[in-house]
């Protein structure tokens, strides 16, 4: 019986042992959650897969409306590196929340264009006709007031005086992505979406651009979030900002930062 529970007592002390070596390892490193646009998703995750086969952690990628994941940050979502569709929401999150000096740059630019479904015989329409060329259907669109494809989207129809013909005839969407799907399925004959988003789905054809002086330069700024303390996250920043992180987001569409003086986001008033 002796024997019995000196055994134990030494497993004991071996198990109290493990526990104590275990609680003061180091913990093991953690990917990089990264926040960005809907718009960016296939670029983005492209850009990860290739930092990723470089021997670098995955980053770990969440995308949705700009507006909604700066909003998930400003509640606490433990994002390392933001990129916004617009300066707006990238404004609205350092003064909500703070960014990381010197982290802050612009990624990449894009165009606002209307699309179709790919079988239509749609053009863009003259002025005037916008609601002849709607129909019975719907103009998808991005919400508006809170993403930044609906907010450009809604600028550039005001500019080329559509917008009094199409405003009680939106499909509106949580964010682009939903827009393109909406035409993408026939569920609506045009809709409003970027030039990367057109190019990322064969179901759809560009039936038009929008002239760029019709809205505010379309910018993806990128910045880290003051409080971020994972590892990686400036790298894989520093990452995309390179030639070769650019040249990804070009294959899909994107164009280049567009000039400082260029990056106003002004519009026209409804």
């Amino acid at each position: 019986m002796r024997d019995v529970m000196r055994f134990l007592a030494a497993v004991l002390a071996l198990l109290s042992s493990l526990s104590l070596t275990a609680c003061g390892a180091d913990p093991a490193p953690r990917a990089p959650l990264v926040l960005a646009a809907a718009s960016t998703q296939e670029a983005m995750t492209e850009a990860a897969d290739t930092w990723a086969a470089k021997g670098h952690l995955k980053p770990t990628l969440s995308f949705a409306g700009s507006g909604a994941l700066a909003r998930q940050i400003a509640t606490g979502a433990p994002a390392d590196l933001f990129v916004s569709a617009d300066t707006r929401w990238m404004d609205w999150l350092d003064q909500n929340v703070s960014l990381r000096d010197g982290t802050r740059d612009i990624l990449a630019s894009n165009s606002l264009v209307l699309i179709a479904p790919k079988d239509s015989d749609a053009a863009f329409p003259e002025a005037g006709g916008w609601a002849d060329a709607i129909g019975e259907g719907r103009l998808a669109l991005a919400d508006p007031v809170a993403v930044p494809a609906g907010r450009y989207g809604k600028a550039a129809l005001i500019s080329i005086g559509a917008w009094g013909e199409v405003k009680d005839h939106i499909a509106q969407t949580a964010d682009v992505r939903a827009a393109l799907a909406l035409v993408s399925r026939g569920d609506a004959p045009l809709g409003v979406v970027y030039g990367s988003d057109a190019i990322a789905d064969q179901d759809v054809k560009i039936v038009g651009l929008f002239p760029e002086e019709s809205h505010a330069p379309i910018t993806y700024p990128i910045a880290i979030p003051e409080r971020s303390q994972t590892a990686g996250a400036e790298e894989f920043r520093e990452f995309l900002l390179s030639a070769e992180g650019r040249s990804i987001f070009e294959k899909y569409g994107f164009g280049p930062p567009p000039m400082a003086d260029e990056t106003g986001e002004e519009e026209p008033e409804a």
